[in-house]
């Protein structure tokens, strides 16, 4: 789809003008010029009542993610500038934006966290170390110290619970550390779980993963990750309903191919009406007799 904007070859508005009006792909009508904007970064051009709606919406949804270029086929996808989405949404929604978009930025960021005393909320900063030791975080608001991995209070003789090695289930008298709170393994955005299934679907990239061992899950409709392995059982549902779930996902695929297999004789079968249809043969020998 080409992301510049059509010309529609319909008159103005007023007939005694010349203004032109242009096609917005959000909507699907035609409007005046004067009533579209024009994207910065790529060029395409929407009504400015879609780019409100959408620019609102996406504020709403997306968390403080980019607001990119709502034409699907754009080829530069490009994000829109602060300046832009000021100029789409109120003072407020504007504020809003700016606030979780810094708060997303302080969560992907590794070097930066937050106080955990709910009084404080400062940002504070991590200092590197080795990958996954625990360090002493500073907070240079309330001047609390707390552990870089559990957030807890920073003693003497700290130990953190989240680098305490898993123990294997198998093992008699063996635990396991259950962190209620992860990172997205593909965008980075925390992700809090309290009960459930294991099947985690985040909302920010749309990335399903196992919540135990953060391995890609978006191609097992039939969950079968949990069959085996160090996951297996740990679905957080009954094997009954693991088994009702396959038989949905299977009868879907059934039932398409039978509406498939079905419909496709007939189609071929009324073809050559619908083209008859199309091409009028008939109407047009009766207008010449």
């Amino acid at each position: 789809m080409d992301p510049t904007p059509e010309i529609s070859s319909e008159s103005p508005t007023d007939p005694g003008t010349s203004q032109t009006r242009m096609f917005c792909k959000l909507c699907l009508t035609d409007c005046a010029s004067a009533a579209m904007s024009r994207l910065q970064t790529c060029g395409c051009i929407f009504c400015t009542w879609c780019l409100q709606q959408y620019v609102q919406l996406a504020i709403r949804e997306g968390g403080g993610t980019s607001i990119t270029c709502p034409d699907m086929a754009c080829l530069k996808s490009g994000a829109l500038l602060d300046s832009e989405i000021a100029s789409f949404a109120s003072a407020d929604q504007v504020q809003l934006y700016q606030r979780l978009k810094f708060e997303r930025g302080v969560q992907l960021d590794p070097s930066k966290t937050w106080c955990p005393v709910l009084e404080c909320q400062a940002v504070c900063r991590v200092q590197p170390s080795a990958a996954g030791e625990p360090t002493s975080v500073p907070c240079p608001a309330c001047h609390a110290v707390f552990c870089s991995l559990c957030r807890g209070p920073w003693e003497e003789g700290h130990i953190c619970s989240e680098h305490r090695p898993l123990a294997s289930p198998s093992e008699p008298g063996s635990t396991e550390v259950d962190v209620s709170i992860k990172q997205c393994p593909m965008c980075g955005v925390y992700i809090e779980r309290n009960q459930g299934c294991a099947q985690m679907l985040c909302k920010s990239c749309k990335h399903t993963f196992c919540w135990y061992c953060l391995q890609n899950l978006d191609g097992d409709i039939f969950l079968r990750h949990y069959d085996k392995g160090p996951c297996r059982n740990k679905l957080g549902h009954s094997r009954a309903s693991v088994m009702w779930n396959r038989t949905q996902v299977v009868g879907i695929l059934v039932g398409v191919s039978v509406i498939v297999l079905v419909t496709s004789p007939l189609l071929l079968l009324a073809s050559p009406c619908v083209m008859c249809c199309i091409c009028n043969p008939c109407r047009g020998k009766k207008k010449l007799t």
